[in-house]
């Protein structure tokens, strides 16, 4: 009991300290002074050499391409600014590849811009559309980034759950409720924010669902969609993906965004984009130029010759993205098999490198259950079963109610995120420790 106290005074004194430093700073920032889920988890495991399935990023080189390009950028000496929106070589890359995936022909100079990879890119978006008091409608769990740049654009986020449903084949399925989502469109909502494929789940949005969020969006003038869609070349098993912007009268709506890093393995180049009807895209510009003028140019040269060379035959394989999803279906798969092996119940993801994970079978021992930390004040059970995985089992995950508003953390109590974008190595020393764990700890 007296360690507990301690605990809680340690915790509330760092957030208190925390607020004192904070108050010189803009209201819009408020709250950000709390650690998060990053702030805790990726330390723990690396402080306790913990095989790390938490943080969403692939541990491998990239491609040889991808680093021959970059050389051959700088040697043609791309190192000045370049084109503010964009340049011209990526904007027409990416020109010719949304047209064919839009069916339309889509403007290079006037119906893209770049951005310092995709979260720059929903920085500038909600900056350039969103006025205070407007309200944005958020599938969730959500990506952390989302709720931030709403609040820092003066807006409020409106929470539509994806809640997991049983599925006798998939683990689970995560599906909205359709009146639940009528029902958070208001006179105030500006903006619907989809992530599709989805982060964490790996759900990609059915044609149906698509449909219906069209529908709901069309019958509201003045409402758009920002559809995040970096994990658009992970897509697995012949599922269909369907670009909100390809959907009838959404070209107009909608405002695409995607990047480079998650496709290519280089989310340290931060080189992105948005894409959507040049009424959309103006505002996004015109937020750039005052925010970071221009994206590295020789990063975005390297780009473009990349989207060139990926469509080439690439280690036996017709292109570098059919070597892509194989490499990442067997991952899934080795994963998938891992988790069912040590008693959890996974959800087969559709797309993205992520797997939501039943924890349900397992106890979590009291301590972690009563404990507390700078990022977690108010434990929860997912989060204290992250933290017992990461501590005393050597595997570290994610709690995913870290990606839930507070009325919803609830759905993921039972649930951990695990990500397979990892080396075939470190997926296999996690099979050692949770084989240990599940015989130490299964009910």
């Amino acid at each position: 009991f007296f360690q507990k106290r301690q605990m809680l005074s340690a915790a509330r004194h760092l957030r208190a300290t925390a607020v004192r430093k904070m108050a010189m700073f803009a209201d819009r920032l408020k709250g950000f002074e709390a650690p998060t889920v990053w702030h805790e988890f990726t330390p723990l495991a690396q402080q306790l050499g913990a095989v790390n399935l938490g943080q969403g990023f692939p541990d491998w080189p990239c491609p040889r391409f991808m680093k021959e390009a970059l050389k051959e950028a700088v040697d043609a000496d791309h190192n000045q600014y370049t084109r503010s929106a964009g340049h011209l070589p990526l904007v027409q890359a990416l020109g010719a590849r949304y047209s064919k995936l839009l069916g339309r022909d889509v403007n290079a100079m006037t119906e893209i811009a770049v951005s310092v990879g995709a979260t720059e890119g929903l920085f500038a978006l909600t900056q350039a559309l969103i006025n205070p008091g407007d309200e944005v409608i958020v599938f969730e769990p959500a990506f952390d980034i989302y709720s931030a740049q709403v609040q820092m654009a003066g807006g409020v986020c409106k929470y539509v759950p994806l809640r997991p449903v049983a599925h006798e084949e998939r683990g689970f399925e995560w599906i909205f409720d359709r009146e639940e989502l009528r029902a958070a469109f208001s006179p105030k909502t500006k903006l619907v924010l989809l992530n599709n494929p989805h982060n964490p789940t790996g759900k990609i949005m059915s044609r149906a669902e698509a449909q219906f969020i069209a529908q709901e969006v069309l019958a509201r003038p003045g409402v758009f969609v920002a559809s995040d869609e970096v994990y658009d070349r992970l897509v697995y098993d012949g599922a269909e993906f369907v670009h909100m912007a390809s959907l009838p009268g959404m070209w107009e709506r909608c405002l695409t965004v995607s990047s480079a890093g998650k496709t290519f393995s280089v989310t340290g180049w931060k080189v992105g984009w948005v894409v959507g009807p040049e009424a959309l895209v103006k505002p996004v510009m015109l937020a750039n130029q005052w925010v970071q003028f221009s994206v590295p140019t020789t990063l975005q040269e390297a780009v473009a010759r990349a989207f060139t060379e990926a469509e080439k035959p690439y280690d036996d394989f017709p292109t570098y993205y059919d070597y892509l999803r194989s490499s990442y279906v067997t991952k899934r798969d080795r994963l998938m098999a891992i988790l069912q092996d040590s008693g959890f119940i996974p959800s087969k993801p559709d797309g993205g490198f992520f797997i939501m994970a039943d924890t349900s079978a397992f106890d979590v021992p009291k301590k972690y259950l009563e404990d507390v930390t700078a990022a977690a004040p108010v434990m929860t059970r997912d989060w204290a079963f992250c933290r017992m995985l990461t501590i005393d089992h050597g595997v570290a995950a994610i709690p995913p109610s870290a990606f839930y508003s507070p009325p919803n953390k609830g759905v993921a109590a039972n649930f951990a995120r695990f990500a397979f974008c990892k080396t075939d190595d470190a997926l296999e020393k996690a099979a050692v420790q949770l084989k240990k764990f599940a015989s130490s700890l299964a009910k």
